[in-house]
């Protein structure tokens, strides 16, 4: 190709790029530019963020198991190893690539050919002929009634539905993880309370032992106790049967292997977070329909499924092209001065006539398609507006109940208490005993039961509201404090 050809491409590729300008990226041998028209998000380069946090989410994260394992710790193992996550966070890359294909069709094509030919004939009358073509050429499109323009809309806001579905997909993470937490810790506190239980049935069956002993109390009161006992020891087993499931279930969730052993906290605190049940149902509801990542993604599938009508439409209409052709060499067989050039300029205007109808059944199909994404899109407000709803009142509702645990679990304490004094002194019987027994059982049970549904509650209304952020969990609204140091359930 002669140094005429390339200053001319030289010249033209210069006098493109103020309109895209390239920007510096790794070189690869494939291709020099991983994104020259810079339709990566700015997500891809500061990393992603949940909603009120600061920091973006680890990537890659590692932690030495050998130490309590707070919340934010499995948040962060079970966000960086959960595969829908990934997925997500691929398909980002996936849209942002298709927006930079609908940009592309913005500039021109410069496509460069080089032939060189040696034709040798064999005979009597031998023959050697030598030939060369060398070519450049460049395709403009002026005009095209929209298309581009509504193909690049639509490419916009299919990013932007595949940066909320990675949100939504990190909400949907969080809940899971967070839901498997508090199970494994709901288990191991009731498995701390059926222990403490049987300790309690095995000092009953210890004074009524001695009670027998001294002849003060009958064997029908030992025969009550080593049967309170009996109970209680099953009641501890199947905890710790419950108890085992639940951490499995925490170790798949935070993508550790099934032999690793966790140490987890066995009690709740609620220092509690008023401001999540301090704001009306109506304020939730408001904002969640605005900035749900969900609901946001499926509000831009709406809006490019009716970019795309003006896409299919624009298929059939005219289009104007500016084309250019450098070349030199020989052609046809006719022979052409070393030197000379051959340049060609064509202004084509396309005109479809007719095309079988394609173009409207692609319109039909578009127009239908927006009605199948309007469908969707108040399918999934509706899901969400439903699950903030219940999440509101489950959480209020267990807010009071806190209280009212507590007022019962000290009033079947002091029973106890008093109860095994009297029995002691002989003023009572087995049966009385047993009886403040089961009720302090029954009290603790319901006290881990709402503290469970007031943790659960509270951090479901705010991922049902795609507001849950690992701040939340950071600045200890309602969090888990260890028990003993964290000492394991087991």
């Amino acid at each position: 190709m002669s140094v005429r050809i390339w200053i001319v491409v030289t010249t033209l590729l210069a006098a493109v790029a103020p309109i895209c300008p390239l920007r510096a990226q790794a070189l690869d041998f494939a291709y020099p530019f991983s994104d020259p028209l810079r339709t990566l998000p700015v997500v891809m380069d500061t990393g992603a963020m949940l909603p009120g946090d600061t920091d973006p989410i680890p990537r890659s994260y590692d932690k030495p198991l050998s130490s309590p394992l707070a919340l934010t710790e499995a948040v962060d193992l079970a966000l960086s190893h959960n595969q829908k996550v990934r997925g997500a966070w691929a398909d980002i890359k996936v849209q942002a690539a298709a927006l930079g294909q609908e940009n592309a069709a913005y500039l021109p094509t410069v496509t460069g050919t080089l032939n060189w030919v040696n034709d040798n004939i064999s005979s009597s009358n031998s023959s050697s002929t030598k030939s060369y073509t060398s070519q450049a050429s460049a395709r403009w499109r002026l005009f095209d009634f929209g298309g581009r323009s509504a193909g690049k809309n639509a490419a916009d806001n299919l990013l932007a539905a595949a940066v909320a579905t990675h949100d939504s997909a990190l909400q949907q993470a969080l809940s899971g993880v967070i839901q498997a937490y508090f199970d494994a810790v709901t288990a191991g506190a009731s498995l701390k309370a059926k222990v403490k239980n049987e300790e309690i049935a095995i000092t009953i069956l210890t004074y009524a032992r001695y009670r027998e002993a001294k002849g003060i109390a009958s064997r029908l009161d030992t025969l009550r106790a080593i049967t309170a006992l009996a109970r209680a020891t099953l009641e501890k087993s199947r905890a710790d049967g419950y108890y085992r499931k639940a951490e499995a279930m925490l170790k798949y969730s935070i993508g550790v292997p099934s032999t690793t052993v966790l140490l987890l906290p066995t009690e709740f605190d609620e220092n509690s977070a008023n401001t999540v049940t301090g704001k009306e149902l109506s304020a939730w509801l408001e904002e969640t329909l605005r900035n749900h990542p969900a609901i946001v993604a499926a509000r831009k599938q709406r809006d490019a499924a009716i970019k795309q009508v003006a896409v299919a439409r624009s298929s059939g209409l005219p289009t104007m092209d500016l084309s250019g052709a450098f070349s030199q060499g020989s052609y046809s067989g006719v022979a052409v001065s070393p030197g000379s050039m051959e340049t060609t300029v064509t202004v084509a205007i396309a005109i479809p006539i007719f095309d079988g109808f394609a173009t409207t059944y692609k319109v039909r199909g578009a127009e239908a398609k927006v009605e199948k994404e309007t469908a969707a899109l108040t399918d999934v407000e509706q899901q969400i507006i439903m699950g903030v709803i219940k999440a509101y009142g489950d959480a209020s509702s267990a807010l009071l109940n806190l209280d009212a645990s507590v007022a019962l679990l000290k009033a079947a304490q002091g029973a106890l208490e008093v109860s095994q004094r009297k029995y002691d002194k002989g003023a009572a019987d087995i049966t009385e005993v047993l009886s403040t027994q089961t009720a302090l059982a029954d009290a603790w049970n319901e006290r881990i039961r709402t503290q469970a549904e007031w943790q659960s509650a509270r951090l479901q209304l705010l991922t049902s509201a795609g507001k849950m952020g690992r701040s939340v969990l950071i600045n200890g609204e309602g969090n888990l404090r260890p028990d003993g140091g964290g000492s394991s359930t087991k």
